[in-house]
């Protein structure tokens, strides 16, 4: 009988929103037996010191090098996910010697896969160290030495997912954080996947800009808006969207200067609808059409995007709570069963998802001791 794992995932991403935290216990393959998740946001201390890397990492070739503000909020994401695992593990009751890995994302600053460049913040060692568990992290770069994409690596979880709850195939997952991603899932088939778009990035920086909020909380400022079709053309016409998969994005690919002579709420609206229109773009590059859509990540919880989706999918668009899954901590329950699936040295990317040429392990292990 294979081992079964009991996993913590820690996942921040391109999202400058918090960590997401979730407890699983896994094969690595099928058996997920799903435990507590929580929550823990960054102050607006800690998101202007990541925008401030987010821009210093635009000039770094080297994916180790930490110069200037790299260094201080590489230390900053180590400190805050070793406050936040320890506090779940308190608040959940979890022994850290029952706990077998933590698979960790780190804080994504940069992803050029064209330059073959992709940049985690996060100590991974020192993690481990200090909180007294074996981490699992740096889980995209033989991905991409490998001739991959190094994104999106969530998909080999949406099949699991898909498989262990008998949903209806093929089903589009959607998972929508600083970057939009998606996943088709089809019977007997590796999963297919790209990135798909500007997720929340936008917005949130939209919001930022303009109101000084960290981003549009439910949706209102959208939704008390309308959508500037001439703006939202000009976004679309972006090469991307006509770039077969596999590919990735970098949180920075797109740029709102289309919405920039707009009011707020309008130039709110018409962002959550590109974010839509982006993701249905990638439609047309997959084998068949999905049975249905399901929405998760931090963009599952903005209405706005939602109804967006909903007014222009071709078929029903679906959150993740609607099959008893959490939209919020699917991305963190992804890197414990990834983290598993390393430790395993069992595929996490694949051709179809990736362009790697061939299914491809990967991360680094720490050591707690």
């Amino acid at each position: 009988m294979p081992k079964i794992f009991r996993a913590i995932g820690a996942m921040t991403g391109t999202s400058m929103d918090g960590i997401d935290l979730a407890f699983l216990e896994t094969d690595g393959r099928q058996m997920l037996k799903f435990g507590p998740a929580a929550s823990y946001p960054f102050s607006d201390a800690d998101r202007a010191l990541l925008r401030g890397a987010v821009d210093a990492a635009k000039y770094l070739v080297k994916r180790d090098d930490r110069p200037g503000v790299l260094a201080e909020a590489e230390a900053l994401i180590t400190k805050r996910h070793i406050e936040a695992i320890r506090d779940f593990l308190t608040r959940e009751s979890i022994d850290p010697a029952a706990v077998d890995v933590i698979g960790f994302h780190g804080q994504t600053v940069l992803h050029r896969p064209d330059r073959g460049l992709t940049v985690q913040l996060g100590d991974g060692a020192f993690l481990a160290r200090t909180v007294g568990i074996d981490v699992a992290y740096d889980l995209r770069a033989a991905d991409m030495a490998g001739g991959g994409q190094g994104a999106p690596l969530v998909p080999v979880f949406h099949r699991a997912l898909a498989e262990a709850s008998g949903a209806i195939l093929p089903l589009l997952f959607v998972n929508i954080g600083g970057v939009a991603n998606i996943t088709y899932v089809a019977p007997d088939a590796d999963p297919i996947a790209c990135d798909a778009g500007p997720g929340n990035a936008l917005l949130d920086d939209l919001m930022l800009a303009r109101t000084g909020a960290a981003m549009d909380a439910d949706g209102a400022c959208a939704l008390s808006g309308k959508v500037d079709e001439a703006a939202l053309a000009a976004l679309t016409s972006h090469c991307y969207f006509s770039q077969k998969p596999p590919k990735s994005l970098d949180r920075n690919a797109f740029s709102p200067e289309a919405v920039s002579g707009l009011a707020t709420a309008d130039a709110a609206a018409t962002l959550a609808a590109f974010t839509a229109c982006g993701i249905l773009a990638h439609l047309r590059f997959l084998p068949g059409a999905p049975r249905m859509i399901v929405l998760c990540g931090g963009g599952a919880r903005n209405p706005a995007i939602v109804q967006a989706l909903a007014e222009r999918a071709p078929c029903p668009v679906r959150r993740a709570e609607d099959f008893g899954w959490d939209s919020q901590a699917i991305e963190a329950q992804a890197f414990a069963f990834l983290g598993v699936r390393s430790v395993k040295g069992l595929p996490l990317t694949f051709p179809t998802t990736t362009g790697v040429s061939e299914p491809m392990t990967g991360g680094a292990l720490a050591w707690a001791g």
